[in-house]
């Protein structure tokens, strides 16, 4: 029997593909989506910065999947470890522009296609890049350009830069040009339990499946990761499953912490 089954969960509720809409607002999550909103709206550069499996990018796929497409296009783009020709391929087939061979054409084909969606058009643009923390110097500065518009008198562009903790010191070329930033601090403490509870009652189920010492413990074992914390509780559910247990206790949980810290 598998776990979902027998806990009566229509699905699992801490699985990496919850749809944005049933995000859970952690702090971290109102915080950066707040100051997000802003940028979206006056544009600029926004750095968002958090230690892997924080949440930062399920943050960004639930703001970017609300903006609303009548004001505003959103690009993603993910893979950063590439020339700076390469990240211009990228960008110009994220707003559906057909790359030019060179880098001055293709600098000269995004900025006229960003200030006529803004200036024509009154539409926002906005370029989210994660792992920006990979991201060459050459590109870094290139970005620092690209924001530049009609002699630095227009934001005709909406800049997400987000990585990892260290892209807050990597970005000194930048850092008179952002507008918001955020760092990630976890989920805490006191938002441990109304996460498990409000996902489980997402996935049709009571609470009650984990008992308190048992979400005491999953956030105990996850040094403020979500992405563990969702890996921890699958597991305990697996386990208690198996076991044929009423509820999942904090047991439970730490066999299944074990089992994660293997992998």
């Amino acid at each position: 029997m598998v776990f979902e089954q027998y806990w009566h969960l229509t699905r699992n509720p801490f699985d990496k593909a919850l749809p944005a809409r049933d995000a859970f607002s952690t702090r971290d999550f109102r915080e950066a989506t707040s100051r997000l909103d802003f940028l979206a709206r006056a544009g600029g550069i926004g750095l968002v910065t958090a230690p892997p499996g924080a949440g930062k990018t399920y943050a960004l796929r639930a703001w970017s999947s609300a903006l609303n497409p009548n004001s505003a296009a959103h690009v993603y783009i993910c893979l950063s470890t590439v020339s700076p020709v390469e990240f211009y391929r990228q960008l110009c087939q994220g707003l559906g522009i057909e790359p030019a061979y060179r880098k001055s054409d293709m600098f000269r084909q995004v900025q006229e296609h960003l200030r006529y969606r803004s200036v024509d058009k009154g539409l926002q643009t906005v370029v989210t890049v994660d792992e920006a923390q990979y991201l060459s110097h050459e590109i870094l500065r290139d970005l620092k350009m690209l924001a530049n518009f009609d002699m630095d008198s227009r934001d005709c562009l909406a800049l997400v830069l987000a990585g990892q903790p260290v892209l807050a010191d990597v970005l000194s070329a930048l850092a008179q040009r952002v507008v918001v930033s955020y760092a990630f601090r976890g989920i805490q403490a006191d938002e441990a339990a109304p996460y498990v509870e409000a996902l489980l009652r997402g996935a049709g189920a009571s609470p009650s499946i984990f008992d308190p010492a048992a979400v005491a413990a999953a956030h105990g074992c996850c040094n403020g990761s979500i992405r563990r914390l969702n890996k921890v509780l699958t597991g305990a559910l697996r386990i208690g499953a198996q076991q044929r247990a009423a509820s999942v206790d904090a047991e439970m949980v730490l066999s299944a912490s074990q089992e994660v810290s293997l992998r």
